[in-house]
């Protein structure tokens, strides 16, 4: 059953998921004022028309060896499909690639990249982005320190 606008009740359901996506349902039910079963209609309806697309577990990056964050920007040669499709091909592969968009501005691309430390991102220039070669320019910048950081949509 596809969704084609959200209801006050589907926003709350949203909401309260992205705070807890493991909340069980007569809980989330209770919080939304349904009954479980009409809940869980909905909360089906939402994942069939891809309002929910997955879920998942956020894990603090420093506790996995990952404390160092890189924003990466990337220039190509040029600007033609194929040469895109290479970057693009290439950093779904890379698992130290969190994000990649396609932007406009002096940057064609926009990474993020999460790697031990400033080592690991070089070897990860020398040995993937640089031998890419639709890449004309790369620059880097590390982030310092995370001030904030959301996976939660705002729900208007």
């Amino acid at each position: 059953m596809p969704i084609r606008s959200l209801d006050e009740i589907d926003r709350q359901i949203l909401k309260y998921l992205q705070e807890d996506a493991r909340i069980p349902n007569a809980r989330l039910a209770e919080l939304v004022g349904l009954s479980p079963a009409p809940c869980l209609r909905r909360l089906r309806a939402l994942k069939e028309a891809g309002v929910i697309r997955k879920y998942v577990t956020l894990v603090d990056p420093r506790t996995v060896g990952h404390g160092v964050t890189v924003f990466v920007a990337i220039r190509l040669d040029l600007q033609a499909e194929g040469r895109l499709e290479i970057l693009e091909s290439a950093v779904r592969k890379w698992p130290e690639v969190l994000e990649c968009y396609l932007m406009t501005g002096d940057a064609d691309y926009l990474l993020r990249v999460v790697v031990a430390d400033v080592e690991a991102y070089e070897n990860f220039l020398r040995t993937k982005l640089t031998r890419l070669e639709s890449v004309a320019s790369i620059r880097s910048s590390f982030a310092l320190k995370e001030v904030m950081y959301s996976t939660a949509m705002p729900i208007t």
